[in-house]
This record gives structure tokens, sequence and C-alpha cells, in this order.
């Protein structure tokens, strides 16, 4: 009989600790909830970005005008 195999550790992408990426791992990539949550606002805060050409914050912009009375 074969032991069991030790759990896949990967480097957590938020701190460097090791972290299971095992399914029952309900963080995983991350380590652990705090880590998850450090991830997210980073993307919230826009501290990451997906790398693209500028873009024209009027082209974006909704082009409702109103009418003053």
């Amino acid at each position: 009989m074969t032991a069991p195999s030790p759990p896949l550790l990967r480097p957590c992408p938020t701190c460097g600790t090791p972290a299971s990426v095992a399914r029952d791992n309900p963080d995983r990539p991350f380590c652990s909830a705090r880590c998850r949550t450090r991830d997210l606002m980073s993307w919230l805060d826009e501290d990451y970005r997906i790398p693209g050409p500028p873009v024209d914050p009027e082209a974006i912009a909704p082009t409702t005008s109103r009418d003053e009375d």
C-alpha cells in the first residue's frame, strides 16, 4: 500500500507563504482569507492594472445633456 502524497504547495501570491492548492483549501491560491482580501483590495484600489493602450475618458463617458431651466 502506498502512502498518501503530501499536499501540493505553492507560494501565496500576496505574502509568499506556502499555500495548499488542493480543492479543500477555500482560499486557494492564497494561504488565508486575509491574503485573499488584500489581493481583492489591491484590484479595487487599482494597484494592479491590465496593460493596454490608453483610453480617452470622454470616449467611455455617457454623453447625456441636461437642459437647464
